[in-house]
């Protein structure tokens, strides 16, 4: 599995619709068939910070992920709300190790 971690600041004033975007995002990215994970957190202590955990089977599927409507609307919609570049952190998944495991139940 990959893992990435993404790490974004996002200036106090569009915290609101970063939320709602990125919510909208996650949304419609568990829906994709390679996208096993795609959860939205927010920081404890400071609610400008988001960690975007996302799981997908391969490499083709995070890859197949940034070219979905839904991420590039993303993308380009909260491009100006971030308080600095967003940073990406890639993992290899090494526990749970089957797939279901890593499913998002739900939605």
């Amino acid at each position: 599995m990959l893992v990435a971690c993404v790490y974004v600041h996002v200036l106090p004033e569009y915290r609101d619709a970063f939320l709602t975007a990125t919510l909208e995002n996650a949304r419609n990215s568990i829906k994709e068939p390679g996208c096993l994970r795609f959860d939205v957190n927010q920081g404890a202590d400071n609610p400008d910070y988001f960690l975007l955990y996302e799981v997908y089977r391969d490499e083709q599927a995070a890859t197949a992920h940034k070219s979905t409507p839904h991420y590039l609307q993303w993308r380009d919609a909260v491009a100006n709300w971030m308080a600095e570049p967003r940073q990406a952190v890639r993992h290899v998944g090494r526990f749970p190790e089957s797939e279901e495991q890593w499913l998002t139940r739900g939605g």
